[in-house]
């Protein structure tokens, strides 16, 4: 009787002991597939983020970038909503900044990026894993290469800068070929009641026409804007800034009649009819989506393809 009572206390010790193990070793590997996470190295140092990101906030001017590499975006900044070319990818994307804590939090984001100037990043970090970036700190397409190291596909966006680099190069030889070697080329932009000149690596075609396709910039933008990046000026010295051709970034919103002006009117390249208009909010960014976009609208204007 003792020995049939140890047995069967010795059979449930086992099925019971068989089950914690079970469930433990189910548990672990639950636990992995939600856990997974990489380190990146951001220039703040290491921060542990998802290996496979799912509900992104972004809040500065990288949302190309990160939906370029297939990743979701829950959260976006006012400018890349308003963006027409984003428009359908971003449907339902909401609008946040750095100061909407509460609705961040509603979105429950496992990654935030941002600029390194945004506000509340020890809060931000609280809700998500926060990594913000200075802006220029290096150059466009090794942002886009960082932000897929952030998003763990490297890989991805390095043969996007690879092909890209290719295509611009290829297209700008193309257009000096058109235009001539010493032909200059000037982007404008009025914003907010001020015109703005730009150098080559504030958005608008910048990076695409002087640092790709090697096209020349009038002296007088060199000297005030390619070291700040831009330089606000007057209708009235618009003429000293404006190159043979003239990229203008125009806001349907903004008051545009200087160019009912003599002095505009009068610029070589509004009287030779090489001034070449774009949508100022289409055109704002730097990231693959924009920029691929950016590269077709100067085939067509400068090459007619």
């Amino acid at each position: 009787m003792n020995k049939r009572l140890a047995t069967a206390f010795l059979l449930v010790f086992v099925l019971i002991l068989s089950a914690c193990n079970s469930g433990a070793t189910e548990k672990e590997s639950n636990s992995n597939e939600e856990k997974k996470t990489i380190t990146y190295q951001s220039e703040n140092g290491p921060v542990e983020v998802p290996a496979d990101p799912k509900r992104v906030v972004v809040l500065s001017s990288f949302t190309g970038n990160v939906m370029s590499l297939g990743v979701n975006v829950v959260g976006v900044d006012s400018w890349s909503k308003d963006n027409p070319r984003f428009g359908e990818k971003l449907k339902n994307a909401e609008v946040v900044s750095d100061e909407s804590l509460e609705k961040i939090i509603e979105l429950e984001p496992d990654l935030i990026i941002g600029l390194s100037n945004i506000k509340n990043v020890d809060k931000l970090k609280e809700i998500a894993p926060t990594v913000t970036y200075t802006y220029g700190k290096v150059d466009y397409l090794t942002q886009h290469i960082e932000i897929g190291k952030l998003l763990n596909k490297e890989k991805e966006a390095t043969a996007w800068v690879d092909d890209f680099k290719k295509r611009a190069q290829s297209t700008g030889e193309d257009i000096k070929a058109k235009i001539g070697e010493d032909a200059t080329v000037s982007v404008i932009e009025n914003f907010d009641k001020q015109l703005y000149v730009f150098g080559d690596n504030w958005g608008r075609g910048t990076e695409i026409l002087y640092q790709e396709m090697k096209l020349k910039m009038p002296d007088k933008v060199k000297e005030k804007a390619l070291k700040a990046g831009y330089y606000a000026l007057s209708t009235e010295v618009l003429p000293e800034f404006s190159g043979d051709y003239l990229i203008f970034s125009r806001s349907k919103d903004t008051d545009n009649s200087f160019q009912n002006t003599d002095t505009y009117k009068n610029i070589p390249a509004v009287k030779n009819n090489q001034v070449f208009e774009v949508d100022a909010k289409e055109f704002y960014f730097n990231d693959p989506l924009t920029l691929d976009y950016q590269l077709d609208v100067f085939k067509d204007r400068f090459l007619g393809k």
